[in-house]
């Protein structure tokens, strides 16, 4: 522990005890629960596991409630954290062209096998503060999205754009490098 201040460790200690009086706020006010955060506040948690590479949405909520919602803050308590954690194996290559997306957009392709998806996005949204989420248990724009279209009727195929530029002519084929003998 750092004590290198006036009043040594007596004075980190009301340091600490005055920060958590300020983390819980009010305290009329119910307290934020983990389970809130991690399913109300999904945005912040995944910056938070992305940003400290550490995959854990109780974590990221944790570190989240304790840095009293400064993401910067809980992305330092998550890396910090995961420094701790022993490292169990390696990983292998993910077959990107089986996995379920939530988004989808390229910029090069306008017309790109399964379609392009645009996700749950702000982008489309006029960016102004929608006062109906103030009301108590207010579900504000919330609705059912309109069925996908094209095959499988559910989550879009996710084709790798290597695959279909190649199948299209408009790339090579990836070539391994040959192995050089040793000099």
């Amino acid at each position: 522990m750092y004590v290198a201040v006036k009043g040594g460790e007596r004075a980190i200690d009301n340091a600490h005890q005055w920060l958590a009086e300020e983390r819980r706020g009010d305290p009329a006010v119910p307290d934020l629960t983990i389970p809130q955060i991690r399913e109300q506040m999904r945005l912040a948690v995944n910056r938070v596991m992305a940003e400290g590479s550490l995959y854990d949405p109780d974590l990221a909520a944790l570190a989240i409630k304790q840095a009293r919602g400064d993401l910067i803050e809980a992305v330092f308590l998550i890396r910090a954290y995961r420094t701790t954690l022993p490292r169990l194996a390696g990983s292998r290559p993910v077959d990107t062209g089986a996995m379920a997306v939530d988004r989808r957009i390229s910029a090069t392709f306008k017309d790109l096998p399964g379609g392009q998806v645009l996700g749950p996005t702000f982008d489309y949204t006029h960016r102004l503060l929608d006062f109906a989420l103030m009301a108590e248990g207010a579900t504000s724009g919330l609705g059912s999205p309109s069925a996908p279209e094209g095959p499988g009727q559910g989550q879009p195929v996710c084709l790798m754009l290597q695959a279909f530029s190649t199948a299209t002519g408009l790339s090579r084929p990836p070539s391994l490098p040959t192995p050089r003998p040793p000099t």
